[in-house]
């Protein structure tokens, strides 16, 4: 099986010191396998580490880290074939969510699956998204 893991380098302005995490948990941001690219769970943790308070924020950023893995691969968020979003507080939360997630995903429309989870990885993250994007024919 042919695969290409992705890299993100250890100034990426979009990651910041959280670039770091990929190594201390072993895993790779992204794998490109068959013509697709797979994203891990990307998180809402600025780039000083930090987590805002707001689904909001938190939101545009994980949205803003999985358009830099795509942009590192010559791709953007139109090449989302398949997301799923894990939510904390999923009925607080969603609409927040929501209006971040219609202001910075465009049609053509990738499927998106939401998923209420009672916790994620550290205290006061809301938002976990993982992606599917598929390369161009």
């Amino acid at each position: 099986m042919s695969k290409h893991i992705v890299e993100v380098p250890d100034d990426s302005p979009v990651f910041g010191d959280t670039v770091k995490a990929f190594a201390n948990f072993g895993y790779s941001p992204a794998v490109r396998s068959h013509g697709h690219l797979f994203i891990a769970g990307t998180i809402g943790r600025r780039v000083d580490g930090t987590i805002p308070d707001g689904i909001e924020e938190q939101t545009e950023i994980a949205i803003g880290r999985i358009a830099e893995i795509l942009r590192l691969e010559g791709l953007d968020l139109s090449a989302l074939v398949d997301v799923t979003s894990y939510h904390v507080d999923i009925h607080q939360h969603l609409p927040g969510f929501s209006a971040v997630k219609a202001r910075l995903i465009e049609p053509p429309f990738p499927t998106w699956s939401l998923i209420g989870v009672s916790g994620l990885a550290s205290p006061g993250l809301l938002v976990e998204i993982r992606a599917t994007a598929a390369y161009p024919d």
